[in-house]
């Protein structure tokens, strides 16, 4: 089967239309690996976008404390505005969906998801050596991850070889395709569709097919103008407008 993985969409419903137009007949099921609100402009509209996809999605942080599930002390300033913006915002059964969001790690169809690490959801694997433990304790070869907006991943081979994967295609280049190798362990992040932190501006996805054990790593073009200006509309920090231009 072929999945679409998202992760941290962040309320913005352009990139994720943009990244649905371009995987369009690509495939199957859909799962998030959460942040499906937060920083951006359009919190119903993006919750609703996801609910109509049938995309089997987990909790992320910003989803927790957009949803009034958790406090937002530990958020930096510009991020507790835009979380409680958020939470100002949110309608009765989109706030309750959120709420209710299981916490990875959540198996489906022989890979995992979670959000952050396989033991901590808040945690950023930014490193080989934040990963190892994922990779050791993880319930299946594959686990999809999110949080820290950096399109890539880690393996550990048979030999107990620790990699870093650099898998974000290049410009002018739509996808990089990862074979998935037999007794090898995977943590891949499919990047943010809606923030990305990694210097690139595009909206970042990936699709597996778990028949050919192949992953590609996707980014797509969109209208990052039409969202700062429903940012600044909404009043949201400057910062989280700006950053959208520099993918940073």
């Amino acid at each position: 089967m072929r999945f679409l993985i998202l992760s941290d969409v962040h309320a913005n419903l352009t990139a994720l239309e943009a990244a649905l137009s371009e995987s369009k007949g690509k495939w199957e099921k859909a799962v998030c690996l959460g942040d499906v609100v937060g920083y951006g402009p359009d919190p119903n509209e993006v919750v609703e976008r996801i609910r109509n996809l049938g995309a089997v999605t987990i909790r992320g942080n910003h989803d927790k404390v957009g949803s009034g599930l958790t406090s937002a002390e530990d958020f930096n300033p510009v991020a507790r505005a835009a979380a409680m913006w958020t939470r100002e915002r949110l309608r009765p059964e989109n706030r309750t969906y959120l709420e209710q969001l299981p916490l990875g790690p959540v198996s489906v169809d022989g890979f995992s998801m979670v959000h952050g690490a396989i033991h901590d959801e808040d945690e950023y694997v930014v490193a080989p050596a934040q990963a190892l433990e994922s990779l050791l304790e993880a319930p299946s070869q594959i686990t999809f991850f999110g949080h820290t907006h950096l399109q890539g991943g880690f393996s550990l081979d048979p030999d107990n070889q620790l990699s870093s994967l650099r898998l974000r295609p290049a410009d002018g280049q739509k996808f990089a395709k990862l074979d998935i190798k037999k007794g090898t362990n995977y943590l891949l992040n499919p990047g943010s569709v809606g923030q990305p932190r990694d210097g690139d501006s595009r909206a970042a996805f990936a699709i597996a097919d778990t028949n050919t054990n192949e992953v590609e790593f996707w980014r797509v073009t969109y209208d990052v103008e039409a969202v700062q200006q429903r940012m600044e509309k909404a009043g949201l920090p400057e910062p989280l407008i700006m950053r959208l231009s520099f993918g940073r």
